[in-house]
């Protein structure tokens, strides 16, 4: 398995120039290559593949317009190359259906929140033996180590992120057997059911309590934001501010990924199989709770936990959305029905059991992810369906086309429909009876042209800067009781305001 370790590093002021300018190079090919394509594309030409692209850079070094490319390594402007073919790669894939869809590449530009340049092995790095990162045309620069490496490493990619940081990121190659004999093997299997009062429940009872980064770092964000928003613009001022307000959201996605990472090794050291709930948190996100679930950051809890668990030999699976987990007595398996969020205790009517909602709705995710890890079939959701259902051809009534119910000719009444019950208002009437008196539609005299353009442009509809103006219609004399102070206008209602 490969892995990444990712490390601070602290080029000194000199240092920080090259770097700079290795990022300004590698951008500036990947957008020519992609205008290229693009350019191509609207042409009906055909795909401009990466060969031609790798010639055309070469070319592009003699010229004077692009002679400064070889002040950088050639090494980072090819694997920018490399870097647009994933991305037209993730692309297509999503739109075959291969992985979730994507935007199409885009162009990057000075001020994205990061800059990366990758450097392989032939780009003649080296780690020195005083521990420094030796990069070419760059210099040796100071790496904060915080462990070491498992491996050689093949790649380094350098990083710039928001806060102005330099990080140096190394892609090794893990040893499977070491992985494996790291945690002995314990026996035991959890299930997790996560939330955000308590971050996780698991099914022994034990409860982690969410700790709310954002939510405690709000204010200071808050007071960060406020500062930048009075700074003029294109002052230093307010590129001071901008880094102070991207290192306070720093501090915040470091804590909670610290967070994530020592709570998924302790689960992986605990247990030999975990079991989560595939929580729709798109979904979730459109909510009031919105700022709730991305502050605790489910998605990268279970990405995380899952890739630690195929690397130490654990099991792992998730329970469908659909189960339902809340409702089930994990005592006698009879399904008690939906039950508010106020409900945090509930007695099972069949067999008296009290139970406490998360600790049981863990428990039953612990014995469902064991089915779905056995690939057993699953339980039923909360409608008495399978929670994953198989496709089925519809039925010979479902698949027919029903018959067109009668309708009144165009322009006829439409009391002549059969549909219509003399007597009866119909819905626009209704509604518009209810409406307040000041937002009636007013009564418009005889000699007005009763056309719906007409009647949307007399009531100001077509034009918002015209409400306070009284027409005159070609077809029509002026409307009685103008108002005093009021200007008349000639005006054609069939043509747009």
């Amino acid at each position: 398995m490969q892995l990444r370790y990712n490390f601070r590093i602290s080029p000194t002021p000199g240092q920080r120039i090259a770097p700079a300018q290795a990022f300004g190079c590698v951008r500036v090919v990947y957008n020519d290559a992609l205008r290229i394509r693009e350019d191509a594309r609207r042409a009906g030409l055909p795909f401009v593949s990466s060969a031609l692209l790798s010639k055309m850079l070469t070319a592009s070094k003699k010229t004077e317009a692009r002679a400064w490319l070889g002040e950088v390594s050639s090494v980072i402007l090819q694997q920018s190359l490399r870097d647009l073919d994933t991305a037209y790669r993730n692309f297509f894939d999503g739109l075959k259906g291969k992985r979730p869809r994507m935007g199409a590449p885009r162009f990057k530009s000075k001020r994205d929140n990061r800059q990366t340049i990758r450097l392989t092995a032939n780009a003649r790095w080296r780690i020195t033996p005083g521990g420094k990162l030796s990069l070419p045309k760059i210099g040796d620069v100071p790496v904060k180590w915080s462990r070491t490496l498992p491996s050689a490493p093949s790649t380094v990619t350098v990083t710039k992120d928001a806060a102005g940081r330099y990080f140096a990121s190394f892609v090794v190659e893990s040893d499977p057997a070491a992985d494996l004999d790291r945690f002995e093997d314990t026996g035991q299997a959890v299930g997790l059911d996560l939330g955000l009062t308590h971050f996780a429940v698991l099914c022994d009872g034990r409860k982690v309590s969410a700790p709310k980064f954002f939510r405690r770092a709000e204010r200071k964000l808050r007071k960060a934001q406020r500062s930048l928003s009075r700074k003029a613009k294109g002052s230093a001022n307010r590129k001071k501010a901008v880094i102070k307000v991207a290192r306070a959201h720093a501090r915040t996605a470091d804590a909670r990924r610290d967070f994530h990472h020592k709570l998924s090794t302790t689960l992986i050291r605990e247990n030999q199989a975990v079991y989560v709930e595939d929580l729709a948190v798109k979904g979730l996100a459109r909510t009031r709770l919105a700022k709730s679930v991305h502050d605790a950051g489910w998605a990268a809890f279970v990405s995380v936990l899952e890739y630690k668990a195929a690397r130490y030999g654990r099991t792992f699976a998730k329970v469908d959305r659909f189960f339902p987990s809340s409702q089930l007595c994990s005592a006698c398996g009879v399904k008690d029905g939906p039950k508010p969020l106020a409900v945090r205790e509930w007695i099972c009517g069949n067999c008296g059991t009290v139970h406490d909602r998360d600790i049981n709705a863990a428990l039953n995710i612990r014995t469902e992810g064991r089915k779905v890890a056995a690939g057993q079939a699953e339980t039923v959701n909360g409608r008495g369906a399978q929670v994953s259902p198989v496709p089925v051809p519809a039925s010979r009534d479902e698949a027919a086309t029903h018959p067109k119910q009668p309708t009144a000719p165009r322009g006829g009444s439409r009391r002549e429909s059969p549909a219509f019950r003399p007597g009866r208002k119909s819905m626009a009437r209704q509604q518009r009876a209810h409406r307040p008196f000041d937002q009636r539609a007013p009564r418009w005299p005889p000699e007005t042209a009763h056309s719906w353009a007409s009647k949307r442009a007399a009531t100001g509809y077509a034009s918002a800067r015209l409400r306070s103006t009284r027409f005159v219609y070609r077809a029509g004399a002026r409307p009685p009781r103008d108002a005093p102070g009021t200007r008349v206008i000639e005006h054609d209602l069939m043509r747009p305001a």
